[in-house]
């Protein structure tokens, strides 16, 4: 039997949250909360009527309004102004005024039915949208480890053909120091006997 959806509301960020779903677990889910905002006092089950019946209307789909103004719940709401972040907290009258209103809202079996449907398509879709960010987000991660294992292939690739050819360098200048020493104990040597020939010629 499909379980009657209620209205729950919270605060994130710079918007008011509210959504109509069958239990505060799934209201959690509906707004991605890491933490069970009920028990921590920053999520409550709505009694204003206008809120109730605005959730009620789009079951599942998380409402947007700015933080603490009046205006409607909407699926996408615009920022908040510097008025409503400066608003007060309203009087005890006016929300129990609210409260009571909230109470005479009915609706029939079919209506429940129907609302907890909606409900279920709604978060169907929203899981099926996980699903779909998730499979992209790791799509998105395999592509860049393959890119980073290929830019570290080539790197270590380039890295050891420089030391290749360093070393192969570093043996040509050990040659050529080789050569350019042995032509200099030659030189010195043909230096000594010409020097001497010269010598002997002179004398």
């Amino acid at each position: 039997m499909a379980r009657k959806l209620k209205v729950y509301q919270t605060s994130q960020g710079f918007y008011d949250l509210a959504v109509a779903a069958p239990s505060m677990k799934a209201a959690l889910e509906a707004w991605g909360a890491g933490s069970n905002l009920f028990h921590q006092g920053f999520a409550k089950e709505s009694d204003d009527s206008k809120v109730i019946a605005a959730a009620m209307d789009q079951p599942g789909v998380v409402l947007h309004r700015p933080v603490g103004s009046d205006a409607p719940f909407r699926e996408h709401a615009d920022l908040p102004t510097a008025v409503s972040l400066d608003a007060r907290p309203r009087k005890a009258k006016a929300r129990a005024a609210k409260s009571k209103a909230g109470r005479t809202l009915t609706t029939d079996k079919k209506s429940e039915r129907r609302a907890a449907a909606a409900f279920e398509k709604e978060r169907a879709r929203r899981e099926k949208q996980r699903q779909k960010e998730e499979a992209a987000a790791a799509k998105d991660r395999a592509r860049r480890k393959a890119a980073r294992e290929a830019a570290e292939a080539a790197s270590e690739r380039e890295t050891q053909e420089h030391e290749e050819k360093a070393a192969q360098i570093e043996k040509d200048l050990e040659a050529v120091q080789r050569r350019a020493e042995a032509e200099d104990e030659r030189w010195k040597k043909a230096k000594h006997r010409l020097d001497a020939a010269v010598r002997k010629a002179s004398s």
